[in-house]
């Protein structure tokens, strides 16, 4: 890879579709010269508006960019990529979440003045001929093309919060979340501090990624550095979405804030007493609890996330 000193730093939440058809061919689409990469091929989709589910985003992108309509039927991966883009100046942090979906119908086409302009059904040998995303390669089971990054990963904050069009600061962030069992099948979890959103309820383990980092490895640095316990990822269980049109934190004003969470099922195989190390934070508390007990919590008890965490993790 080619390294490059930044520029301009930015971050993103995107949303694509592995789609095959009956020859088990996959659709891909071409990016137009009006786009970061010309000619480069990926998935269909792209970035996910303030608000919008994931699930909307490769919906609405793959129409858009295809002319086909489209049903998610499933959640394949998230994974996360910088990538340095030397013409504009900018180096960009994206958090990609990866869906299979099936058509629904539609016809496909071109289109013309966008940043896409083809969209073919191609083999998995024909699309290895091709210049790919790397993300797309993943995707499709091939070794990962190159791309440009920058030398060392550019300093972002970790929460950042701009005036939206309405006059109203929005942030829309990126996170990763623990349903962490140990030996006993207890659950790990925590309690959200005052002043912060969610004040006293039963949150999971984990919180929002780094600039430049993966997913599953930010969760296993937020674990051990919010609670003290060592843990190993076992499966990706979901991705949800959640909107507050008026969140007030310790900030002090009233944020529409828009979080992306990818949660996890881990492993903790030696379970020692929770530690909250970040004092003053958003976490006051740590405690493992009875698989039980924590099936039974009320919505007024746990997070909207936790509590759609939780009951993925205990139906599949």
């Amino acid at each position: 890879m080619t390294a490059i000193e930044p520029s301009e730093v930015l971050r993103r939440i995107a949303a694509y579709a592995v789609i095959t058809d009956a020859s088990h061919k996959v659709l891909l689409v071409r990016a137009s010269s009006l786009s970061a990469t010309p000619n480069v091929w990926s998935l269909p989709g792209g970035a996910v508006m303030h608000g919008e589910h994931p699930q909307e985003t490769v919906v609405r992108e793959t129409a858009a960019e295809s002319g086909l309509s489209v049903a998610v039927t499933g959640l394949r991966d998230v994974l996360a990529d910088m990538r340095a883009l030397p013409h504009r100046g900018l180096t960009i942090h994206t958090d990609r979440v990866l869906y299979a979906a099936r058509v629904r119908g539609g016809t496909l086409r071109e289109r013309t003045g966008q940043p896409t302009d083809i969209a073919r059904w191609l083999s998995v040998d024909e699309a290895s001929e091709l210049p790919l995303r790397p993300f797309t390669s993943i995707a499709l089971g091939l070794p990962p093309s190159e791309e440009e990054v920058p030398g060392e990963v550019p300093e972002f904050p970790s929460f950042f919060a701009a005036p939206g069009p309405d006059g109203l600061h929005r942030a829309q962030r990126f996170a990763a979340y623990a349903v962490a069992t140990d030996p006993d099948s207890r659950v790990l979890l925590t309690r959200i501090a005052p002043n912060y959103p969610g004040a006293g309820r039963w949150h999971l383990p984990g919180g929002g990624t780094d600039y430049g980092e993966q997913p599953g490895t930010a969760l296993i640095r937020e674990l051990h550095e919010e609670t003290g316990q060592r843990g190993r990822l076992i499966a990706l269980l979901g991705v949800g979405s959640t909107r507050d049109p008026a969140s007030l934190g310790p900030e002090g004003y009233p944020i529409d804030w828009h979080g992306v969470r990818a949660f996890y099922r881990v492993q903790v195989d030696q379970a020692t007493a929770p530690t909250v190390h970040d004092h003053g934070g958003s976490t006051s508390e740590a405690r493992w609890v009875p698989a039980s007990e924590v099936q039974a919590f009320g919505p007024d008890e746990v997070t909207e996330v936790t509590a759609e965490a939780i009951r993925v993790a205990f139906t599949q």
